[in-house]
């Protein structure tokens, strides 16, 4: 395309997105459209249950154990003899077996361990006096378990439990990724809940311009791509509208109420989350969009958009489910799945940047959506063109089998 093309389509986008943006915004109707979060909110509690089966597969802390070898040996065996009666014992996994005398400095081995490791609290010290070394929360629920099975290591030469040393520190790797997979939750629950509420008026928004004849009009002026993009683009700037608004009327009602919810901050920083949040949302919003105009495009009636409309919901259903499923397998293949099907694309990479750091697969993984966002409307707008743009009554069941085998009607 050279550049004078390029510029007449992309002038022909932003007159057809002003143009809905401008009509949609003006209306009485969006005010209707800014009360509609009040009826999904039930889907937080919903998400909550399978929120918190996530949390627990994709973290299991681990007590890592830093002792001599033969003590080593010896806690191990009596873990093993009392797990069969006694209920909540840690998993436990050993760090390094030390050489008789020899001592290590348990904060520095645990802030040393792999953001990725298990190992939530450190075990180190003799039998007889055990250090616990870790976060609060973890080293106040393993105090009890490890001085019980200290004592049954240390029978028959002693029948009274040991003190345990505690040394809480203020936070460790897996302890800090474990609280942010919860946040990679929330992101993820609040992009379901955004685009499940926005991205369905596509849909009859096309179709009542189908029975109006506006769309011919439009198709006659500017080319049936252009009027895509451009009311993707017109419905994605009034939901952006609506975002600001709720966010403000959010804010200001979670400040009456006593405060905001804490988070973990994400891995690559809230100002750089909060972007790729925006970004991940607006990608959402324009891949599950462009289905849906393309599926308004080819409803004849309202009552076939109505009748669509539950498979709609469901596919958006198995989207967040899926990906939910995908950020308790992270670094596994069902990840790499989920990051390559457009629909789950912006739901992994949002949680991904809350978890890890690194911000290259983000650049990687916008290009990716972009171009599939660019394919599925090239496709529908053709898909659109070919079996509806036609004068004459609507296209039959034949016809259509026609067009996709190439056969002509026989003269």
């Amino acid at each position: 395309m050279s550049h004078s093309a390029f510029s007449r389509f992309w002038r022909s986008i932003m007159v057809i997105a002003s143009r809905d943006f401008g009509a949609i915004l003006f209306s009485r109707s969006f005010i209707f459209f800014l009360l509609g979060p009040l009826f999904p909110v039930f889907v937080i509690g919903m998400a909550g249950g399978i929120g918190a089966s996530v949390s627990g597969k994709a973290v299991t802390p681990v007590l890592g154990i830093a002792m001599e070898a033969a003590e080593t040996d010896a806690f191990l065996a009596a873990r093993d003899r009392l797990s069969g009666s006694v209920a909540h014992l840690p998993e436990t996994f050993i760090v390094i077996r030390l050489k008789p005398g020899e001592r290590v400095m348990a904060r520095s081995l645990l802030e040393r361990a792999k953001s990725g490791s298990p190992v939530v609290a450190l075990l180190s010290g003799p039998l007889a006096n055990p250090k616990l070394t870790g976060p609060g929360g973890s080293v106040d629920m393993w105090k009890g378990p490890v001085a019980l099975i200290a004592a049954e290591a240390l029978r028959p030469q002693s029948s009274t439990l040991p003190s345990v040393t505690v040394d809480k520190t203020i936070s460790a790797r897996a302890d800090t990724a474990r609280k942010r997979i919860r946040t990679a939750q929330a992101s993820q629950t609040l992009l379901f809940l955004l685009t499940m509420l926005l991205a369905g008026m596509v849909m009859s928004n096309m179709v009542e311009e189908k029975a109006n004849k506006i769309i011919e009009v439009l198709a006659a002026a500017v080319p049936m791509d252009a009027v895509f993009f451009g009311k993707l683009i017109a419905m994605l700037g009034v939901s952006l509208v609506g975002l600001s608004v709720w966010g403000v009327v959010g804010l200001a009602i979670m400040l009456a109420g006593g405060g905001i919810p804490s988070f973990a901050p994400p891995a690559v920083g809230w100002p750089m989350f909060a972007l790729l949040g925006l970004v991940y949302f607006s990608f959402a919003y324009l891949l599950l969009g462009s289905l849906f105009l393309t599926i308004g495009g080819l409803a004849a009636t309202v009552r076939e958009v109505q009748t669509l409309s539950m498979p709609a919901t469901m596919l958006q259903l198995l989207v967040f489910f899926f990906a939910s499923y995908a950020l308790g397998a992270m670094g596994e293949p069902i990840e790499l799945a989920a990051i390559l099907f457009p629909l789950t694309s912006p739901y992994s990479m949002l949680a991904r940047a809350a978890v890890e750091p690194d911000l290259l697969p983000h650049l990687g993984a916008i290009v990716w959506q972009a171009l599939c966002v660019t394919l599925i409307i090239k496709g529908g707008a053709t898909l659109f063109r070919r079996t509806v743009m036609k004068s004459g009554p609507a296209v039959s069941r034949n016809s259509f089998f026609r067009w996709l085998t190439g056969r002509r009607k026989p003269a």
